[in-house]
């Protein structure tokens, strides 16, 4: 059957097949439709009339080119599969909740010094500090996984020449909490020693690759389920599954802590996270399936 042509004007069109070649198609309307304006807009008479017109133009020209592209982009998402006679193509989203039951706290170490050496010694007594904090909190500091470590000369940009004025050594640790209950304490106590400038701290299951799993089979049944719909409507039923796209998604948002305002509320104050349920995490997932009509 071939594709319905689908009519925004007299001069304008646009058809199913922009979608199979989707640049070299746009290339064509944007083409056409320059065409167009300049047929359409044409007779000027004064220069201000002009310099309005072109605007005007312009502004037209590209507002249907957004729409353009926006339209292939959207269509974009979705893989290109070419169906072949007797077959029905089916997609659905899917997801899996649970509660959380791993924290990850994220916090930086930072030291100052005039001279590289002594920056880097600073750093290394505070990541002393941190690794004591661990182990009164019944953490073996192993645990704790380091991502980066710079070390960075700091200038005084307020002279004409830059006068070199010390250096900065900053290494980012991770850590894995499985007790929600230590994560106020060890916050707090990263706080008052002043070993880090910033924290935050996000809530995710230790096996998602289970729960990715798990937010995949609920998008096939419900990609299934359209499928069988659709072939019952046309007095069919669906067959082997021939062609199938997956994409999953977490939202594992962190919640930034300051650790300088920490360190200046009173020591009896209740941690930031008592008392408070963490946020469930969700997973989902996106299936494509291509089925086989019976």
């Amino acid at each position: 059957m071939a594709p319905r042509e689908v009519r925004k004007s007299r001069e304008l069109k646009f058809t199913a097949a922009a979608f199979q070649n989707p640049l070299t198609e746009l290339q064509e309307q944007v083409a056409h439709v320059s065409s167009f304006l300049q047929r359409e807009h044409k007779t000027v008479y004064t220069l201000s009339e002009l310099r309005t017109e072109e605007i005007a133009m312009k502004v037209l020209f590209l507002s249907i080119t957004c729409v353009l592209l926006t339209t292939l982009a959207a269509f974009a998402q979705a893989p290109a599969v070419t169906a072949s006679p007797n077959t029905v193509f089916a997609g659905a989203d899917g997801k899996f909740e649970a509660a959380a039951d791993t924290a990850l706290v994220q916090f930086n170490i930072t030291g100052q010094a005039e001279t590289a050496k002594e920056a880097y010694d600073a750093v290394s007594k505070q990541a002393e500090q941190v690794r004591q904090i661990m182990r009164n909190n019944g953490i073996d500091p192993k645990t704790a996984n380091i991502s980066s470590y710079s070390i960075q000369p700091m200038y005084d940009w307020k002279t004409a020449k830059r006068k070199l004025v010390g250096y900065q050594a900053t290494t980012n640790v991770s850590l894995k909490v499985k007790d929600f209950l230590k994560i106020g304490p060890i916050t707090q106590q990263l706080a008052d020693t002043a070993v880090s400038e910033s924290q935050s701290i996000s809530y995710t299951l230790d096996n998602m690759d289970d729960a990715k799993t798990k937010a995949v089979e609920d998008a096939y049944r419900r990609a299934r389920s359209a499928a069988d719909s659709v072939a019952r409507a046309a007095g069919r039923s669906v067959g082997e599954l021939s062609y199938a796209s997956v994409d999953t998604f977490e939202n594992i948002r962190p919640v930034p802590i300051m650790a300088r305002a920490m360190a200046m509320k009173a020591e009896a104050a209740p941690a930031p996270t008592e008392e408070f349920t963490p946020q469930s995490v969700n997973v989902t997932a996106h299936v494509n399936a291509l089925f086989t009509l019976k």
